[in-house]
This record gives structure tokens, sequence and C-alpha cells, in this order.
């Protein structure tokens, strides 16, 4: 079918809508503050082969998980049964955000699928709000899911497996000095809740089809993908004149993580071919720690950048990826072992790769670098949340103060309902003024985050550019390093570092001070 440039704007925008419209509705059938209130999570539509057409704009996470279990399952998958799954090596981010997989079948076979993906509070390990700091496994982050039928097909009836998905979720419990789910209840109810967003996205795709038929439906999936393809390519012919680049030449650029591990990448630009090649050679190895990334994360990061340097409006989709090439040596930060331990990974890595993509394009100083994962609990309280930042200065505009930047699209939880659903009181949250890099645009400010605690409870802080500053670009100064204070009810202040879990008191404050961005 020849591509006609109304219908392709139509279809553009009916494939976002899908997903858009899947998240509306996880977000009003989930339980869970991290949902419902603070809107970690995200949803989208997958063409036959398990590419990517439309990610709706909430966390640009989705890269390889369909891919990974439609290799798995194979003809396996009857239709009415959903999948879930959270692990690194299936494509997931970090094993509290668990994806739920459905197929939209068409005359007994899968002709688009449906996923969404949700921030679990908790889902085991060694620390309430699975995310503990100190993590050096992945067995001690939580439940660990390949591949599982949250929904099976049985003598002709779909069945909801929520005694098979409690097993996996009490499962970390048998492991020493972890637990399983301290929250079974919110994350069963969460995981039908995203089954149920699932059920409208197949809705709304069976709905397209039966309005325009299957194949032009198909026909403007492929061309939705081809036209974020060639806005790539010329994005990258547009960066090469600007920047002064031979035919083929490379933009380099390197940081650091705040214990010392490097991320180095080299982005070569062919501009006869039009495409890219990204080599991350000489980035360090994995780290007996969690700032371990999956590829996966790598990814996203990639196509979230290229979004972002493209100026038309096209959806997030696969199409942005087929002039790109990329080199993620085995062993190394950005592609670790099956073992290794992920959870700063997705929250921290993914924003460090982020700068540094957007450092070798000169498009953007480096942000706040960092999400600012703060978690407490104790019992049966589980609760987590990111915190915002400065943004790093264009250069024709200044950075946003107190936004989460990039990788990470959520809310922060209002006072009201983290002190009605939590012993805890908010004593400050205000912008921490002076903390943007200076320059001709300046960097936005971070903010400060102040919570005094109601009874003991154990506290969880996993967060960066605390060593390392946020640096500017083209001169401008580099954003304030973040701080986080531990004041005790009898007044006495006590540093606490980037990465620490610690226990509280009643009357205990603790004090988050999110970095800015760069000038």
């Amino acid at each position: 079918t020849a591509c006609d440039k109304i219908l392709l704007a139509v279809f553009s925008h009916r494939f976002m809508s899908i997903a858009e419209q899947m998240g509306r509705t996880l977000q009003r059938t989930s339980i869970s503050v991290n949902i419902k209130e603070r809107l970690d999570f995200s949803c989208a539509l997958f063409g036959p082969n398990g590419g990517l057409v439309a990610n709706a704009p909430h966390l640009p996470v989705h890269f390889e998980a369909v891919k990974f279990q439609i290799k798995h399952l194979g003809d396996k998958w009857r239709e009415g049964e959903v999948l879930v799954s959270n692990h690194p090596a299936a494509g997931g981010s970090h094993l509290p955000d668990i994806t739920v997989i459905t197929p939209v079948w068409s005359n007994g076979k899968p002709v688009f699928y449906v996923a969404s993906r949700g921030h679990h509070a908790d889902i085991g390990g060694i620390q309430p709000g699975s995310m503990p700091p100190f993590s050096t496994t992945l067995d001690q982050e939580g439940a660990s899911i390949k591949s599982f039928k949250l929904v099976r097909r049985e003598n002709g009836k779909d069945i909801f497996q929520e005694k098979g998905m409690i097993e996996l979720l009490e499962a970390p419990g048998k492991l020493e000095g972890c637990s399983g789910s301290r929250r079974i209840p919110d994350n069963i109810c969460d995981l039908r809740a995203q089954v149920a967003a699932n059920n409208k996205g197949i809705e709304l795709v069976q709905e397209l089809i039966k309005e325009y038929t299957l194949p032009i439906v198909q026909a403007y999936m492929g061309h939705v993908q081809k036209s974020a393809e060639d806005a790539v390519r010329e994005m990258l012919v547009n960066i090469s004149l600007k920047h002064g680049l031979k035919e083929v030449d490379t933009l380099r650029s390197v940081d650091y993580m705040d214990e010392g591990a490097k991320i180095q990448l080299a982005i070569t630009i062919d501009r006869n071919e039009r495409t890219a090649f990204f080599d991350f050679s000489g980035t360090d190895p994995e780290v007996l720690g969690n700032v371990n990334a999956p590829k996966a994360v790598t990814y996203s990061a990639i196509i979230y950048c290229l979004r972002c340097l493209v100026t038309e409006e096209i959806p997030l989709n696969q199409g942005c990826m087929v002039p790109i090439k990329t080199h993620i040596p085995e062993g190394c930060l950005l592609a670790p072992s099956e073992t290794a331990a992920v959870v700063g990974g997705n929250v921290l890595t993914s924003q460090r790769v982020t700068d540094v993509i957007l450092s070798a394009f000169g498009a953007l100083a480096c942000s706040q670098g960092c999400m600012n994962n703060f978690t407490f609990g104790g019992g049966n309280i589980a609760y987590y949340e990111t915190i915002a930042g400065g943004a790093g200065a264009g250069p024709s505009w200044h950075g946003q103060d107190a936004v989460q930047v990039h990788m990470t699209n959520t809310r922060i939880t209002d006072a009201e309902t983290l002190e009605l659903n939590y012993p805890v009181i908010l004593r400050e949250f205000s912008i921490r003024q002076g903390s943007g890099g200076d320059g001709e645009f300046h960097g936005g400010n971070g903010v400060i985050r102040e919570v005094e605690f109601q009874q003991a409870l154990e506290v969880g802080i996993l967060s960066e550019r605390r060593s390392l500053a946020p640096p500017g670009i083209e001169g401008g100064e580099h954003g304030g390093r973040g701080k986080n204070m531990l004041i005790k009810s009898c007044g006495k202040e006590v540093m606490v570092g980037g990465k620490k879990s610690f226990k509280v008191v009643k009357g205990d404050r603790f004090r988050i001070m999110t970095p800015g961005g760069g000038g």
C-alpha cells in the first residue's frame, strides 16, 4: 500500500493514542501509589515481529522484552494467554519493572502485541522497596521471572494464574537474608490492572483493523516506522554538517559513575550512508555492585536520545534504530552477566548513558544524571519514589528547575497521599537555589526533599552525582553535586553517601538535596 501523507499522520496518532489509552486504563485500575499516583509505568504497541510501533510518552523502556518472548515461546503462545516477565536477560530493565505482554490475534495468528510495564514498589529481596543500594547479585534484588503465563488458556477459558504468581513473588524468601514480596496484594492487583490495560489496547487495535482492514493497518505500521527512520537519517546528516565532520567521522564522549566506572562512547557518522555506529568499546567491566545496566537499557537510552534530537513529530518506535549499529562489549558495565546486580543500572547508569550520548552530539549539558531513588519500609510497609533535579542547559536555552529528566518521566508522590498512606511527614520540598551550573544559559536547579519518620523504619538511598558533578558544555559551569543528610532526632547531622541503607527511629529526618544541571 502506497503511503498517503494524511493517512500517515492519522495512523501515527492512532497508534500513539492506543498506547496512551492503555496507560490511562492502567492508572485508573491500579492500586499502588507507585503506579496510580507516581505514574511509574509505560505502555506500548508492537508489530508482529516484536518491533516497537508506538511507545506512549511515559517511560522509554520497552525496547527488547517482546522480541525475547516471541523467540522464547514461538508457537506455544495461545490466543487469550498473557505473559509476564522482568528478567534482564529477557529484555527487562531491573526486577521491580514487571512487563505484561499480550498478543493481538487475527485469523489464528498474532498480528500485533501490546505491553505494559509497571514499577512494583516491592518484589522481595534484601531490603524493603526492592531497590537495595548494596546488592551485588541479581538474587538479592527480588523475584526474577524470565517467562511466565500470567493468564493461561485452560479448558477453553482464560484463567489468571494468581497462585503461581504468588509463588514466584514469595520465592526470594527462600534465600538467606532475603524476603519474598512484602506487598503481594498490591502486586496482584497491579498485575490485573496491567492485563486490563493490555485488553484495552487489544480492543483499540481490533477497532482500527475493523475500520481500515489488517493489510492497511500493517502497511501504515511500516510507513510510520519508515518515517521515523528517514527522520533519524536526516538528523544524522544535519549533525555531521553542523559539526563540520568529514564524510565519515567520529564524535566522542566519556563520563564516569561516582565509584569510578567509565562509560566511553564513539559515534561514527557516515554522511553518505546516512547511518551511525555507536561503539561503547573502552567502557569498564561489570562492577561488584548494582549499577550494571542490561543491554536493553542502553538501547532504550539510544532510541530516546535519537527521538529527542529529531525535530519532526514522530512516535518513539523501532524505525529510529534502523540507521543505527551498536557495539557493546560483552561483560562490560552495559552488558553484564545474567547474575549481575542491575537495580541501579536502570535508574542511574541509564541517566549517565543518556548524558554521554547527548554530550557526544553536543546537544545538551549534563542533567542531574540520577533518579535519586528513595525507599523506606518495615513489616508490610514498602515505599519507593524518584526525586527530580536540574536539567542541563542547551545551546540556546536554560535548563529547567526541579524536573524528572530523560529516562525517568514519573511524578513525585504528593504530600497528602504520602502522609495519608505512610508513617512520615514531608517537612520540606523546595527548589535548591544555586545548584544549577552557571553560563550564558544556566543549568536547572535541583530540589530539597526532607522527610520526618514517625516510626522505626529501614531506609535506602540509591543515588549518583554525589561525588562527580554534572559537567557543563561549551564552557558552561558544572551543576552542583547532590547531597544526602540524616538529621537525627537529637539534632545531630550525619552525612550519608550516595548509596546507603540505614535504620531510623521516630523523629529522625532524611534530607535529600538533588544535583543541578550543567550550564
